[in-house]
């Protein structure tokens, strides 16, 4: 009997390699190819990748660097801007400028622009840079090992803070911490990052600092129409993301606003909502028998007939809030300061606490320094774009002043103590 082997089937097809661009592995077999060895002449202790793409290179990390950094000084001092405003110190709070009227929504809408353009930047920063951690040995020298830290540090405080400042922007926090200490501290240690490696680096950024400088002029001439290309795609990016988000803020482009999380005109009386009555626990039932209480050297309480009895005032304000989003409406209330003094608080000088009916909250209870207070556009509100105030913009009164943050225009307003 003889025995039959079994016929051979199709033959089987694998998929070919997928090979990332300016990405090779070196082969083992290759000598010349292999990673260098360290200062002992150690080899490392697994092979190296090698890239070959051609941009990875200094002029490259400069050019995309100094707008990066730029934008990260824009967002810094803006930041600044903001932290303050909302958490000023005892020694400044009542000299806060209430002027020019429009600041915050400018700054915060600055803020919040810069900081979405430098997530753009930040990636194609990395995509130039990325290839440096697999340089063999790993730290050359102090210098080598003074840089390679202060990298560390701004990669790791970059990403984070720009990641909890989108987050915020959607207003979604899915971590333990307040946003607001951390992202102001984590934004120290980026500018202190920054400052290091800008230190440490100073060197090659000189020598790359222009397509004239003498670092530039010894790299491959035939490299310099692909930059070319790749920072002007680099700008059309941070163009389209801006122009698609920061008409909720700067509302000629809302039309354009396509990726930002509000619309400026998109709400109850033609204005967003951030926080609702029902998240704050005001309930119509709450407000049954409401009372103003303002207490001072000659404390008094006001019913609503009460205040819209008195002499009421009309401005057009912005409301601005940290998230980006700002709108101007036509507000109609009682002057504060009237109030102030009615309640023998002295004008110019004195200045405010004001406390909301909602339940709980970081801002449930704000006060107010006594240039806001004394200024003849800041007012507890009534009336919104000429209707009554809405339940969740603030019914019955709410305060509206030049120049703050949208936080710390307090909605359900029910005392008013003199300082």
């Amino acid at each position: 009997m003889t025995s039959r082997l079994p016929e051979p089937g199709p033959r089987r097809r694998f998929p070919p390699a997928v090979r990332l661009p300016g990405l090779r592995r070196t082969p083992a077999a290759d000598p010349s190819a292999a990673p260098a060895a360290d200062a002992e002449g150690h080899p490392p202790p697994v092979p190296l990748p090698v890239f070959h793409g051609r941009l990875h290179d200094p002029r490259t990390a400069t050019a995309v660097g100094r707008w990066l950094g730029l934008a990260f000084l824009v967002c810094f001092l803006t930041g600044l801007v903001s932290h303050y405003l909302q958490h000023p110190p005892g020694w400044l709070a009542d000299d806060l400028p209430a002027r020019p009227a429009w600041g915050y929504r400018f700054t915060q809408g600055l803020h919040v622009a810069s900081g979405l353009a430098a997530i753009v930047l930040l990636l194609v920063k990395l995509w130039a840079v990325y290839p440096r951690l697999f340089a063999w040995p790993p730290v050359r020298s102090v210098r080598h090992a003074l840089e390679r830290l202060s990298i560390a540090l701004l990669v790791a405080a970059a990403v984070f803070e720009l990641v909890t400042g989108l987050l915020n922007i959607v207003e979604w926090y899915p971590w333990p911490f307040s946003f607001v200490p951390v992202h102001f501290a984590v934004g120290w240690l980026v500018t202190g990052a920054l400052l290091l490696h800008i230190a440490v680096k100073s060197p090659e950024i000189v020598a790359h600092w222009s397509h004239r400088s003498p670092g530039t002029l010894e790299l491959p001439e035939a490299d310099a129409p692909d930059r070319r290309s790749l920072l002007l795609g680099m700008g059309a990016a941070v163009g389209a993301v801006t122009l698609t988000t920061v008409g909720q803020s700067f509302t000629p482009l809302k039309s354009l606003d396509l990726l930002a999380p509000r619309q400026p005109d998109h709400g109850p009386q033609g204005l967003p909502v951030n926080r609702t009555a029902a998240a704050a626990g005001v309930t119509a039932a709450r407000l049954g028998g409401w009372r103003l209480e303002v207490l001072g050297p000659r404390p008094y309480t006001l019913t609503l007939d009460d205040l819209r009895a008195l002499p009421l005032s009309r401005v057009r304000l912005p409301i601005a809030c940290v998230e980006g989003w700002s709108v101007n409406a036509d507000w109609e209330g009682v002057r504060v300061r009237d109030l102030i003094v009615r309640a023998g608080g002295d004008p110019g000088r004195a200045a405010l606490r004001v406390t909301s009916l909602e339940v709980s909250g970081s801002y449930r209870v704000m006060d107010m320094g006594a240039t806001y207070a004394d200024d003849p556009s800041t007012l507890l509100a009534l009336a919104l774009n000429g209707q009554r105030l809405s339940l969740d913009h603030g019914f019955p009164a709410r305060i509206i002043a030049p120049n703050r943050p949208g936080v710390l225009q307090t909605k359900w307003v029910h005392r008013l103590e003199v300082l």
